[in-house]
């Protein structure tokens, strides 16, 4: 069990603060929620029901949703683009190491190495769609909290409707709404600014121990860790 701790401590820990801040939004959430039903003379909700309301709903995939795009993309253009001086990127052809770092080695070549993950071994379609997995992945889980999104706030943005005596709206309708994208592209920015931050940041500031920094004595124009 000590092992596994000690092998698993970061994802342990930031699963942690997931889940302890999720429950802080929840809480937070329903006082607000409630507050508002109290305003327009409407009965309190549960806690239990309130998880079930557009309100929350609409709040936690929409964070997401900004969360796994801008990761989604990031994971793509640092494939083939470059920051001179960042630790998150690879280091440009002309720098020392950039040339070995054009292009990945060719999996293939390593089909029959131990331990290699299964579609390595196997190739054809299903190492080509691994190769690409982690974008992939994160490109998935954007679009599923997008219609996550989509599906609680529109619920969210029929009751306020109803509240001022206005007919409801299809779930199409909100996605095109102004309203729909005001959320999204609010938190977009923010995502895409605190990545900019990282990636800029690196070339200057430096944490001792940390992956995601260059070593401290390591001069600003070294690209990657």
């Amino acid at each position: 069990m000590r092992r596994f701790l000690k092998d698993n401590g970061l994802t342990i820990v930031l699963v942690f603060f997931f889940v302890l801040t999720l429950f802080g939004h929840s809480l937070a959430g329903r006082l607000q929620y409630n507050e508002g039903q109290r305003d327009h003379g409407s009965a309190e909700v549960s806690y239990g029901a309130y998880l079930s309301t557009g309100h929350f709903v609409e709040s936690v995939f929409e964070n997401w949703e900004s969360e796994f795009f801008q990761m989604g993309i990031y994971v793509y253009l640092t494939a083939f683009l470059v920051q001179r001086g960042s630790a998150e990127s690879r280091r440009p052809k002309d720098e020392e190491g950039g040339e070995s770092q054009e292009i990945d080695e060719d999996p293939a070549t390593h089909r029959d190495d131990a331990n290699v993950p299964g579609p390595v071994r196997r190739g054809g379609w299903l190492l080509r769609l691994y190769s690409n997995s982690l974008s992939l992945a994160f490109l998935l889980l954007f679009a599923v909290s997008v219609v996550g999104h989509a599906l609680g706030g529109a619920v969210e943005y029929n009751a306020d409707l109803s509240q001022h005596g206005q007919p409801a709206v299809s779930t199409m309708a909100y996605f095109m709404s102004s309203t729909f994208w005001f959320e999204s592209l609010q938190n977009w920015q923010s995502e895409f600014l605190a990545v900019i931050g990282l990636v800029v940041l690196s070339i200057f500031l430096r944490q001792k121990g940390s992956p995601e920094s260059k070593p401290v004595h390591a001069p600003h124009s070294q690209t990657g860790d």
